[in-house]
């Protein structure tokens, strides 16, 4: 198998410079055609190597998870720098044939009837609180920020973001209702209604977000302007004058796009506005990761543009704006990692050491997703009524402001 996999990485590797050291001790170089960074990967074990040869986009993470694969003279950012990057080249028949696989299953992988969603939401955001506070800001935005400038603190860019957010929501006048759709631990609605006079409603599938959510809204004072429930968006009953969905998009499946948007459509007001903020992929309908939907966010996936405005053009919902966010994420990611880092030892005293890895693997890969492979941001704004918003944009950089210095 190690020379099957050797094979592999001699097609594999088109830029840049690998250096892998085998678990018999012997070392081989590979050099690409383009140039490229430059980094090495140590085999400490034949299951790892096997692993590798046969599903790259599972044995990789796993293999550096249980300590098979490790990087060599260089971080583990810089190891999955080369091969997220070589991984962009076609032409990698045992991706190509696992990718062709997961396309092919993606309506099963991601379907997400209500008793799955909750399990799928469980995996990942009803984790031990404490390990968010390790990287997170001050108000727990665990979705990407905004740098108008491009030199914000983590925090400075998560207030920019909901301000950015609250411009497109146009929120005229105190006292609209609103409905923040996978409203995590309550910042996005707490900021709503503390800032701006709404009235929300946050619904999640998360017992952790909603006890923490519903204790923030008390410590806040703010019960009588928010409220959070347990809810399914499928099994919302009510309107609402503007809708808010943060980071819960990719949760949803592509096989229920098209009922997301009609819930959607039905629970605005004529006049309402709705804005999905969701991260995206620049090329064409895919697939996630396989190591990703196992150990991440199960069930997850990054929308194509081309699949999300399909499902937007069914329902009958006007896109009044989309704005595309390229490197925002990966500058908010890279922010986390930092923090991450610093805190890397709580982390395990939270889990153990194979979490610990397997967290610094995740924000690693999801960074260099934003940097190397197509991944962006998009916050889309969509009403049911034609001249529900004004003619241009201007409203929205009069609610903003300037960019504080």
């Amino acid at each position: 198998m190690n020379r099957i996999l050797d094979q592999i990485l001699r097609h594999f590797i088109s830029s840049g410079r690998l250096h892998v050291a085998w678990p018999d001790g012997s070392l081989t170089h590979y050099s690409g055609s383009k140039p490229g960074p430059e980094a090495g990967m140590k085999l400490l074990d034949n299951a790892s190597a096997r692993a590798l040869a046969m599903n790259p986009g599972l044995g990789f993470g796993e293999g550096y998870m249980n300590g098979g694969i490790q990087p060599m003279d260089c971080t583990l950012y810089q190891l999955l720098d080369l091969l997220m990057l070589n991984a962009m080249s076609p032409g990698h028949l045992p991706e190509q044939i696992a990718s062709t696989v997961r396309y092919v299953c993606r309506n099963w992988i991601q379907f997400n009837p209500v008793k799955r969603s909750r399990q799928n939401v469980a995996h990942h955001y009803d984790l031990d609180s404490r390990l968010y506070d390790l990287f997170l800001d001050k108000d727990r935005q665990y979705s990407c920020a905004y740098f108008r400038r491009g030199d914000e603190t983590l925090d400075e860019a998560q207030e920019a973001k909901k301000k950015h957010i609250a411009a497109k929501l146009l929120l005229t006048k105190p006292g609209l209702e609103v409905l923040d759709i996978g409203c995590g631990w309550g910042g996005m609605a707490l900021t709503l209604a503390r800032d701006y006079g709404a009235i929300v409603t946050g619904i999640t599938l998360s017992e952790e977000q909603l006890t923490i959510a519903r204790r923030r809204a008390q410590e806040e004072g703010l019960e009588g302007r928010v409220r959070f429930e347990m809810l399914d968006y499928r099994n919302l009953t009510r309107k609402f004058d503007r809708i808010v969905s943060v980071g819960m998009f990719e949760h949803v499946g592509v096989h229920h796009y098209h009922q997301f948007f009609e819930v959607l459509k039905n629970s605005l007001t004529d006049d309402g506005v709705a804005l999905l903020h969701s991260i995206g992929r620049n090329d064409g309908p895919g697939t996630t990761n396989p190591w990703i939907n196992k150990y991440i966010f199960p069930g997850g996936y990054s929308p194509s543009l081309s699949e999300t405005f399909a499902a937007v053009e069914r329902s009958g919902l006007w896109v009044t704006d989309c704005e595309i966010l390229r490197l925002h994420y990966a500058k908010t990611i890279a922010l986390w990692r930092e923090r991450f880092a610093a805190n890397r030892a709580k982390a395990v005293a939270l889990y153990d050491e194979r979490f610990a890895r397997m967290f610094e693997f995740y924000l690693d890969a999801a960074e260099l997703s934003f940097r190397v492979q197509g991944h962006m941001n998009f916050q889309m704004q969509m009403t049911r009524s034609i001249d529900a918003v004004p003619l241009t944009r201007d409203y929205m950089a009069e609610a903003e402001g300037p960019a504080s210095n």
